[in-house]
Order: C-alpha cells, then structure tokens, then sequence
C-alpha cells in the first residue's frame, strides 16, 4: 500500500466528525489494504509508529529536502526506514538519523511529509480512531460488530484481528479466546461531573475509590505469574510483592485486573509519579522493593480456576472477587441498591468525599448489572474527580502539522514567579477545538515577537484556563514542576496576566501545602 493512501485516509477522517463516514471511510480502507502492511498502517492512523519513541528532535526535522512529485513510497519502505533510525546508536548515530529522515522525507510529497512530520511529532490525532475501526473492519469483512470488538478486546489490539478477519473471514475470529497469560485491553470508565450524575445513570451500583496509580492486570496460571500494564507491556520482573502476593492466592489459575501504588508512612498514597518510578525501575529491583515498596488493590477478576467472568454481571464478579482474596488486597467501595434513596445517595458523597481525604483522586461508580467491555469507554464505569484548574499565561506557540498545518498549536504555559516573570510549566494542545485553533492562531499571532520557524514566541499577555489531573516533578521546566494531562478549558481575555495564577500556588498543589 502507498504511504499516500495512509495519508489521505487520515486526512479524510480527521475532517470529519461523523462516525459513520469514519467508519465508511475505514471500511474502504480496510477492503484495499494488503495483509501484510495492516499492522503498520493501522498504527499510523491512530498516530503510533511502532517502533515507539525515536529520538528524534526538533532539529533532525527542520531542514527537510524538497518533496518528491508523485507518490511512490509505500507503507513497508516508512517502517524499514522508521526502524533504520530507532536502530541507529552509538557514535554518530545522530548523523546518520538525520541523514535517514532526509533521504525518507526526500522520497514523500508534499502531503506525505507533512503526515509523516505529524508521525514524527506526535501531532496526529484521530479521536476514537479504534471504536471506528472496529466498526469499519467489521463492514469491510461482514463481521458482527460484537464479535470484532470481544476479539480486539481478547488480543489485545486492533492489529492481529484485523490481519485474521481479512484472510480468514468472520470464522476466524473463533481464535481468539480468553487465555491466561496473554494480556486483553482492560476496560476503561468514562467521565461525569459529580457522584449523583454518576449514580442516576449507572442505577444500581457500586461507588468505588479511584486509585492514582499503576494499572496493572495480573495473571495465574499454577506456579507461574505474570504481570501486564494498561499498555499490555510485562512487568513481572520488576513487581516481586505483587508476584509474592498473587502466588499467595488460593485458585491456580486467575485473571484480577486492579492497580499498584506506593503508600508514604501515614499510609497515604506516595505521588503518581514516584509509584510510576518505582515500577519502571529495571535496575536492583530488590533494593528498589525494599526501599519503596508496592501494593496491588485489585476491583475485577475476569477469570478464575476454568470460569469465564468477562460476560457476568459486575457484581457477580465482584462476588468472585471477594472469595479469591482477602479485603485487604481489594479496592474499597459503597454499594447502592436504589439510586432514589436519599440516604444511599448521601453515602455515596460521604464516601467520594473520605475518599479524597484519603488522598484518592475520586470515585469510579461501576454499573452493578454491567459486563466487561474492554478497550473503550463507557457509561458502564464513570469516574468523578474533583475539577483543577490554573490560569496560566502563553508564552510561546508551536507551529501545527498535519490536520493542523498552518495554525499555531501546541501552547506553552507559564506560571507567575515572585519577581514578576513567568517560569514554563509545560506544554498542551489538548482541549483545542477547530475554532479554537483557529482564534488562537491569529490572536498568538498578532501577540508574535520572535519565530524560529517552528516556535513563535509571544508577549506574555494572554491567559488560559487550563485543567490539569496533578502536578509532578520535572527536570525538563525551570520550577521544577509540570503538570499531568494539560488541557485547555477557555481563553481568559477578563483577565491580565498579572492576574494569573503563581508558581508559588502550584507548587502548593504539588505538596499539598
């Protein structure tokens, strides 16, 4: 398949918000790609590269050749020359991926280049690209549509289903099975503002704490036992509690799905980004363990000794659940068994708000009747959390690639210091809609005061209301801190930046001073 294609198709879907043009769309897709370039392709729809993180800056991409005038570059020769670069190390590795990247956007038109500077950067975006997919594999091969999505959800990516259902047809999709010891995508809560919102969609149900820490699914299977991320990436070496602890259980065989964290010496929960450095730790991990060590709360077991639970009542589940471990090693919920009680409501709250006492970021209130749905989200879990926000200052705007080419995109964010300048917490172009694009690009640009030609600094003049899930440590940003998962709520024009919030008050957020 050409590259171009790939292109065009995202290109196509990216304008359009309609999911059943999405899905036309992938279906046509789908019915012309060869087998052989569905893994690669599909990645680069949803804006992966397999080859994960290259290494590459800003300055390997500046300089690009002149693109090519018609389209030759196929899907396969982009993944040899991606992997050539994530290959290259040692002395002059830096050169020769330069001299890689050049020849690759030599051999890419116009549009390719810019989609394959989107790759590079991370500036492709889809939204809901795999609930579509599904969808669009599913016409494209005369699939149940249900049966696609448990297949996906059972292998754990879009990839292998889509590679067996176009040789095979719908019957193959009769190989994919729950099987412990292979990873399936973990389901996913959707969001709503507050507990009562949650509970009146959910009915009857379970209100749950919502744990900041490593999602993690754990598999028995007699002796052994292994460890998988929400990612699906193994981590069994670097968790022995949790392996300890899992063996410990008394079933052979299991699938519990739940979290890992570290708690500090009063037993609260240690900051997201210390758990997230215990767990990626490759190096001593015994010492590692000792000197921090973890603890799995699980709320889900999908199997357990031969019985399937993925189709069973959530609350059946949790029944499983709770005979397979103790109440130490499982997540801590209120049930409410009639929505329109005011006094299980209220008990609903009081827990949300104990929960946050405890230091939890909020509640995930679980459908009691609801099977598990993995790889999208849903009205069958919702999570409410408590609403940050911080007024922060633009400081600079990087130029957009791709769908966003020709519009000033990814902002970066500056809070007030004490002398009257503004430090850099970090980066987003989260929460952007079109129009809003749009406003800020000639609104940044009129505010322009250098432009390298991919950042354009700016007067700090203009504030934005920012939502943000935490705030962490980082080396990257001169206070030391950035925040997680930025997102832009509105432009704040009643407001001066002398107005806006200080490094000072999110630093107190940090620490909790």
């Amino acid at each position: 398949m050409l590259f171009a294609d790939v292109a065009r198709v995202s290109r196509e879907i990216a304008r359009t918000s309609a999911r059943s043009r999405k899905t036309v769309l992938l279906a046509e897709f789908f019915r012309a790609v060869e087998p052989a370039d569905v893994h690669v392709a599909i990645a680069y729809l949803a804006g992966r590269l397999p080859q994960g993180r290259l290494g590459v800056g800003w300055a390997a991409l500046r300089d690009r050749p002149a693109p090519a005038a018609q389209p030759a570059l196929t899907v396969a020769a982009v993944d040899e020359a991606l992997t050539a670069v994530r290959r290259a190390a040692g002395g002059g590795s830096q050169a020769t991926r330069r001299t890689l990247l050049r020849e690759l956007f030599g051999a890419a038109t116009g549009p390719e280049q810019e989609y394959l500077l989107g790759l590079l950067t991370g500036e492709v975006r889809q939204g809901a690209l795999d609930a579509a997919a599904v969808a669009g594999l599913a016409a494209a091969t005369d699939a149940p549509p249900a049966d696609v999505r448990r297949a996906v959800m059972l292998a754990g990516a879009l990839e292998p289903v889509a590679v067996a259902l176009l040789a095979g047809g719908a019957a193959a999709l009769d190989d994919f099975a729950l099987t412990v010891g292979t990873p399936l995508l973990p389901m996913l809560a959707g969001s709503a503002k507050s507990v009562a919102e949650a509970v009146a969609k959910a009915g009857r149900c379970a209100v749950e704490e919502k744990l900041d820490g490593i999602r993690v699914q754990v598999h028995r299977d007699g002796a052994g036992v292994r460890i998988f991320t929400r990612t699906l990436d193994e981590v069994t070496a670097r968790l022995p509690e949790i392996v300890e602890a899992a063996a410990a259980l008394p079933a052979e065989r299991f699938v519990v799905d739940g979290e890992v964290l570290a708690f500090d010496g009063a037993g609260r929960p240690r900051p997201f980004q210390e758990t997230a450095g215990r767990v990626g730790s490759r190096v001593d991990v015994t010492a590692a363990a000792s000197a921090m060590p973890v603890h799995a709360v699980f709320f889900d077991v999908l199997a357990v000794d031969g019985r399937e639970l993925l189709d069973q009542p959530y609350d059946v589940r949790h029944a499983a659940l709770a005979a397979l471990m103790p109440a130490e090693l499982r997540v801590r919920r209120s049930v409410v068994t009639d929505p329109a009680d005011p006094a299980q409501l209220a008990a609903a709250e009081d827990f949300f708000t104990a929960t946050l006492d405890r230091g939890h970021e909020g509640v995930v209130v679980k459908a009691a009747g609801s099977g598990y749905a993995a790889g999208r989200r849903g009205a069958a879990w919702l999570k409410v959390k408590p609403v940050h926000t911080l007024d922060l200052v633009v400081l600079a705007v990087e130029r957009g690639h791709g769908r966003r080419a020709g519009r000033l995109s990814n902002l970066h964010l500056g809070a007030r210091d004490e002398d009257g300048s503004f430090v850099m917490l970090g980066k987003t172009f989260k929460g952007l809609t079109d129009a809003l694009l749009d406003w800020q690009t000639e609104r940044l640009g009129a505010l322009a005061v250098d432009d390298d030609g991919y950042t354009v600094t700016v007067r700090p003049e203009l504030v934005v209301e920012i939502a943000y899930d935490g705030v962490q440590t980082s080396p990257r940003y001169p206070a030391g801190l950035t925040l997680r998962f930025a997102r832009v709520v509105r432009y704040r024009e009643d407001k001066t930046a002398a107005e806006a919030d200080t490094v000072a008050a999110v630093r107190a957020a940090h620490t909790g001073g």
